[in-house]
């Protein structure tokens, strides 16, 4: 009995090994999106008010788990029985992360263009506002903007999600299917307690700088009025990086699956006209969001009869 017992203990302990060596290597191979995933999630939550910038973040977090509780299985069950889908599922998400980064683009420079056309009005309407002439939104539809929000965050996340398990799973393929599905489970979880914990500490990062600069320590104080003063601007860059990393990993996802665009991408990072491997590392990436611009502007011109017919 205590012989059974022994064998099977460490039956368990060579599993938790294999485990924890191939999450390490799953780990490795996912850190290169871990970077877009972060910057685009907290380029979503952000904006909101002060008092809920943490709840908004919990929301997502709470739907990025559920995306991964849907995904683990799928994937390892289309792994185990349909792996030729895996690449077409993946090239359809990483076209809605093109459309998206297309539409954040073109909303921008929309709101450019508005600015610009009002710039004699904007001393009116502050004044407006300030007599409050003009209505305020209620706690209902700020409420509603909230969820509309979150919703697509959760979206956008649940594509980003597909391709760190696909990378994951890829790591594992060759291993029996309760070692993919232990694998694939820790580097989900790992992933999303990680990546949300840093965009809970970005969105708060006015707070903690208010913090360390009400101290009396000189230094500390200093700190504190770094973080405030830097804190606007980074969640700025996010919002670039987060855009720029849409077009970077929908653009990559197709690169990487139809063998005419890995071509050349392959042709460019392996010319020998380019002696620095920075320099071609770089073109590749170029690259890929050149293709994600592409495709973004192509899904935008596909989906814009559709969006005015819902507009009307």
């Amino acid at each position: 009995m205590s012989i059974g017992l022994l064998a099977l203990l460490d039956d368990i302990t060579t599993l938790l090994d294999d485990i924890a060596v191939l999450s390490k290597v799953a780990a490795k191979k996912t850190v290169g999106v871990l970077g877009d995933d972060l910057a685009l999630n907290a380029e979503q939550v952000s904006g909101f008010s002060a008092d809920r910038e943490l709840p908004v973040v919990w929301a997502v977090a709470k739907g990025s788990l559920v995306n991964k509780a849907i995904l683990v299985p799928l994937a390892i069950a289309v792994s185990a029985f349909l792996p030729w889908l895996i690449q077409p599922i993946l090239m359809l998400g990483g076209l809605y992360l093109c459309y998206e980064g297309a539409e954040k683009v073109l909303h921008s420079i929309k709101q450019r263009h508005h600015k610009k056309t009002h710039q004699q009005s904007v001393v009116s309407r502050l004044t407006a506002q300030i007599k409050q002439t003009e209505p305020k939104l209620d706690e209902e539809a700020l409420k509603k903007q909230e969820k509309i929000k979150v919703k697509g965050a959760i979206r956008t996340d649940f594509v980003l999600s597909a391709e760190i398990i696909v990378i994951a799973l890829g790591t594992v393929e060759n291993q029996s299917i309760l070692i993919q599905a232990l694998v694939v489970s820790v580097i989900a979880f790992v992933v999303t307690v990680g990546v949300y914990a840093l965009v809970g500490l970005i969105v708060r990062l006015d707070d903690i700088g208010l913090a360390l600069f009400k101290s009396k320590h000189t230094l500390v104080k200093t700190t504190g009025n770094v973080i405030l003063q830097s804190a606007p601007w980074l969640i700025r860059l996010l919002t670039v990086v987060g855009t720029v990393a849409m077009f970077l990993v929908g653009g990559g996802i197709f690169v990487h699956g139809l063998p005419l665009l890995h071509g050349i991408e392959h042709a460019i990072s392996s010319s020998h006209a380019l002696s620095s491997s920075f320099l071609t590392g770089t073109l590749g990436v170029l690259f890929n969001i050149f293709i994600g611009l592409v495709l973004g502007g192509v899904a935008i011109a596909i989906a814009s009869p559709f969006s005015k017919e819902e507009a009307h």
